[in-house]
């Protein structure tokens, strides 16, 4: 297997374009990660680095924003705001474009797609300055934002001059994160804005790996037993990667048959061909809904909690805000059940059956066995709709494997989180794309690839 990887590298290299796009696309993440340690002027990074590391916040959604962010959010640094700006508005104009009727037009002209991206960033723009703004003004009371951190952060006398300079620059630094994520996706390999959360993340595994052997490491007379659970979790590491790999490359193919049909003077033979729909055909995107929403829940309860004097509700808000901790039962239901429903919800907003069965329909295609048109959507949307449920399924229990690490096993937060969780479904989706890339380019010039015997097979193969 070792030389079959060594062998591929090797053929990478052996391809002046491809081996330029990888060259370039390692420049570029350089370039990016540099953003996540050059600190904003006038803030005392260190003093918050240091909270972080001392106090990691354990699976909260500051905890969350800064592995997104590569660790910017801890250091201060430009690119504290990270990517997520930009994704944030290309998720909204893809809802939008599917409930609105003139973006919905507008996509399916000519250029249209062009405008949409426009429009997603200019609104990358307007989301940055807004939450510019709010993590600013955090910096100044780090106190009510960091829970235990004690002193201040701000350095500069002109409080107005810190302020218009710190959003300014977070503005930037997003702006700037999001242009070399698009020069990545157009000159080197690999999806650019996906590559950069990615690297972000792997940055944090030499920290995880630091902890998980301090979890081990000790007196002698209980290494033996450290060591054999030290090799257990390596191997439930494995599996749950394992398990990732092949739900996020899982599909079910529904077979297509097309008729012969003349279009002027040419004439098109038929042929059989299939469709796939993906168990998991909504990433990652449910986890990362269910998490932001039920980050303001417990702290709502919590101020209401503070805020009434009746002894009745007083005692029900303090309650819902305890149980609805990080990690507590109540809180892995409710995550649990909104991820089924998230998943549901995005299917439901980006797989749209009926253009696909007019496609079908208007290029002479048909499902054996069913009837075109109607008949077909029907088909379609009850097929997605079941390999939805596993797909749902296998995200709950990814999503609360870091959680049940934590509370229940003792184990580091920062180690968990590479167990299950956004982190490992970004981190594998991510590398098997880019790995389908460098094959496609192998292919093409009658080489070996990664992914040559790393295929599962389906119903209809």
């Amino acid at each position: 297997m070792f030389a079959n990887i060594r062998n591929t590298l090797g053929n990478c290299l052996k391809i002046p374009e491809l081996k330029s796009r990888i060259i370039f696309t390692i420049i570029v993440l350089a370039i990016c990660r540099l953003a996540a340690v050059v600190r904003v002027p006038g803030l005392d990074g260190k003093a918050l680095a240091d909270f972080f590391a001392a106090n990691a916040q354990q699976g909260s959604m500051l905890g969350m924003y800064s592995m997104f962010t590569g660790g910017a959010l801890e250091q201060c640094a430009l690119g504290a705001l990270g990517i997520m700006p930009y994704i944030s508005a290309t998720i909204i104009i893809q809802l939008m474009t599917a409930v609105v009727p003139k973006l919905s037009k507008l996509a399916r002209e000519e250029g249209g797609r062009t405008k949409i991206v426009q429009y997603g960033r200019y609104l990358t723009v307007l989301l940055c300055l807004g939450q510019g703004t709010l993590m600013t003004l955090g910096w100044e009371n780090p106190s009510q934002i960091f829970n235990g951190f004690q002193g201040d952060l701000v350095l500069w006398e002109n409080i107005w001059i810190y302020r218009i300079t710190t959003v300014v620059i977070l503005t930037a630094g997003t702006m700037l994160l999001m242009w070399l994520g698009e020069q990545i996706t157009e000159r080197g390999i690999g999806n650019g804005v996906s590559l950069i959360i990615t690297i972000g993340i792997v940055a944090r595994f030499p920290q995880a790996a630091q902890s998980l052997v301090d979890m081990f490491s000790g007196d002698e007379a209980s290494s033996k037993l450290r060591l054999g659970e030290g090799a257990l979790l390596i191997f439930f590491l494995v599996v749950v990667i394992a398990a990732v790999i092949a739900v996020t490359q899982a599909q079910r193919k529904i077979p297509v048959q097309y008729a012969q049909r003349a279009v002027g003077r040419k004439v098109f033979a038929g042929g059989t061909s299939f469709m796939p729909l993906k168990v998991n055909y909504a990433g990652v995107m449910p986890i990362i809904f269910a998490s932001a929403i039920l980050m303001f829940p417990q702290k709502f309860f919590q101020l209401l909690g503070g805020l009434v004097e009746n002894k009745f509700f007083k005692d029900l808000f303090n309650s819902l805000a305890a149980n609805l901790q990080h990690g507590s039962m109540l809180y892995l239901i409710v995550y649990g059940l909104m991820i089924l429903f998230f998943s549901y919800f995005w299917v439901a907003t980006q797989f749209n059956e009926l253009q696909i069965s007019d496609d079908l329909k208007k290029n002479g295609g048909y499902i054996p066995g069913v009837r075109p048109g109607q008949a077909t959507s029907d088909y379609l949307h009850h097929a997605m709709t079941r390999i939805t449920l596993a797909g749902a399924v296998f995200l709950v229990i990814i999503a609360i494997i870091p959680d049940l690490m934590y509370a229940k096993m003792g184990i580091p937060y920062p180690v968990a989180q590479f167990f299950g969780g956004t982190s490992m479904l970004i981190a594998v989706g991510v590398m098997l794309d880019t790995m389908r890339q460098i094959e496609s380019h192998l292919l093409m010039r009658h080489y070996d690839g990664f992914l040559k015997k790393g295929k599962i097979k389906g119903r209809f193969n």
